[in-house]
């Protein structure tokens, strides 16, 4: 690897439950995402991501607010978006809101740019889900002409233009930290290297292994353009307990409430146990024991020569206290033994 692996956390601010069983409001959900994010920090992780969503099962509609927040109570850690949906919002306002979480953290902000898998914040914020893909092109592009600095001009077709505009605050540091979410479509990939920016493949089924040709594709598609590749990261779901048994017994029920909550809209069918150990044995789903998850984020690593792994540790409504535990343990248990494992 031409640079040393990062080890980051991401969450949707799932909705909870508390100690009656009861969904928790989503004011003391984001409350216990900023305790989450304090704790990553503590441990020794290098990011921690917040997704957006707009819909009653997740907490989490404004990220970079509680980034805000987690930045104010930590002190090294890398804090970013997992994904900000730039379809549906202003590519200029979501480069400020960055820029100044840039600046509150001493320059630790990353933001993590897609289309989203969740099409909620279309019709709330006014967009065609018809222009899904033109709406993203265009203000991808205008984003981009931004991160360099200095007065911007630029022409689409979905906004009045730009001539000469500054656009304000500033990166202290130079360059806002951007990355691309990729779902796994050829024509993501090679967006992603046209723009020059980093690749975080979302990998939430399937044997990892199965990506390598989207990594490949994006080097080959740098070559091509004549730029240095950009680094590629994973974004995976998984869950950290004392054994391979208790974190399967105590993640699977709720990663089953969370996928039927979810599949009610997509038709998705119920989520059986057999299929949730199969996709633990064998696929994208990295739960277990701190020694299992550790070699299983190794072998993928190793596998697709990536720079990042992102674990996506929260599962609808399992409970604040457990995933504080998941957190604790990933980073004192699962980090430092797949560092071992690559070195």
């Amino acid at each position: 690897m031409s640079q040393p692996l990062e080890l980051g956390l991401d969450t949707f601010g799932d909705v909870t439950r508390g100690e009656t069983g009861a969904p928790l409001s989503h004011a003391q959900v984001v409350r216990d995402v900023v305790a989450e994010g304090r704790l990553a920090d503590e441990v020794g992780l290098d990011f921690f991501g917040l997704g957006e969503h707009h819909r009653e099962d997740f907490a989490v509609s404004a990220p970079d607010v509680v980034l805000a927040a987690i930045a104010a109570v930590t002190r090294r850690i890398r804090l970013g978006s997992a994904v900000t949906v730039l379809s549906s919002d202003d590519p200029i306002r979501v480069f400020q809101r960055f820029a100044t979480l840039d600046a509150l953290s001493n320059g630790r902000a990353e933001v993590i740019l897609g289309r989203g898998s969740f099409t909620e914040s279309f019709p709330l914020f006014g967009f065609d889900l018809a222009q899904y893909e033109p709406l993203f092109e265009e203000k991808l592009d205008l984003f981009a002409h931004l991160l360099p600095g200095g007065p911007v001009t630029w022409q689409g077709t979905t906004r009045p233009p730009l001539r000469d505009q500054r656009v304000f605050p500033t990166i202290e540091t130079g360059r806002l930290k951007t990355w691309i979410g990729v779902g796994g479509s050829p024509e993501s990939v090679v967006r992603a290297a046209r723009h020059d920016l980093p690749m975080m493949l979302a990998i939430i089924g399937g044997n990892p292994a199965r990506f390598r040709p989207y990594v490949d594709l994006y080097a080959r598609a740098f070559q091509e353009f004549g730029r240095p590749v950009q680094p590629v990261g994973v974004h995976s779901p998984g869950y950290v307990g004392e054994s391979d048994e208790s974190a399967r017994d105590e993640f699977f029920p709720d990663y089953q409430r969370m996928h039927a909550q979810i599949g009610r809209t997509r038709g998705w069918p119920e989520l059986q146990r057999a299929d949730f150990d199969r996709e633990a044995d064998h696929g994208s789903l990295y739960i277990g024991a701190p020694e299992t998850v550790a070699r299983k984020i190794a072998t993928t690593v190793k596998a697709l020569g990536v720079q990042r792994f992102d674990l996506k540790y929260s599962a609808g409504p399992l409970p604040h206290g457990k995933l504080m535990r998941c957190i604790e343990l990933f980073g004192t248990k699962v980090a430092p033994m797949v560092r071992d494992m690559l070195a």
